[in-house]
């Protein structure tokens, strides 16, 4: 079993940042994707950024240029980091790691989320 834990959410201004940290722990093979997901109220979850192991970065539109995801040394963390900050922003971030079993069987694991609000 693996478990997500965030950390570093909370309450910017509009054009400050935030660092949103994920780290996994428990027992898994490859966890090989590191994503950061959020959801505004009222809105669809949508995909922020995402890190495969031997891909590029992606990142959703609304984000680039501004925010930065990037998986330490240590690997099994990952790191949002969110700059110029907008209030379109706020919305509760959620990290998902997909661990590779086995060729044919992936799991994938959620975080709790935190919340992240951008005051204008």
């Amino acid at each position: 079993q693996v478990q997500l834990v965030e950390s570093g959410g909370g309450l910017a201004q509009s054009g400050g940042s935030l660092e949103l940290t994920c780290a996994a722990s428990g027992t898994f093979s490859s966890i090989y994707e590191m994503s950061w997901y959020r959801q505004a109220p009222g809105k669809e979850r949508e995909l922020v950024a995402s890190v495969s192991d031997g891909e590029l970065p992606k990142y959703a539109e609304s984000v680039k240029g501004r925010f930065t995801i990037s998986r330490p040394s240590a690997k099994n963390t990952v790191v949002l980091t969110m700059n110029s900050l907008k209030p379109e922003d706020t919305a509760v971030y959620r990290c998902y790691a997909a661990d590779r079993v086995s060729v044919t069987k992936i799991n994938n694991y959620w975080g709790q989320g935190t919340q992240v609000t951008v005051s204008s």
